[in-house]
């Protein structure tokens, strides 16, 4: 019986790599303006808490009030 000597993985060294960002990362100490807040607050009458929360995020985003609202529509509805 012969035994075969396997070979040691070679193991690079290198720096661990970092996230990349998509492009729609909150940025540090983005808020909503008073008007933003005034329409969430009146557009929450008709919608779920869910919806608000997901728009919310995607205007922090920097979305539009409208293309927030497509979007939670087809993320989580009414």
């Amino acid at each position: 019986m012969v035994k075969k000597e396997v070979s040691p993985k070679i193991v690079k060294d290198e720096a661990p790599k970092a996230k990349k960002s998509n492009g729609n990362a909150i940025k540090k100490g983005a808020k909503l303006t008073d008007k933003q807040k005034e329409d969430l607050k009146k557009h929450g009458d008709k919608h779920s808490k869910s919806h608000i929360a997901s728009m919310r995020m995607s205007m922090l985003k920097g979305a539009s009030f409208e293309e927030a609202h497509k979007k939670a529509q087809s993320k989580v509805g009414k």
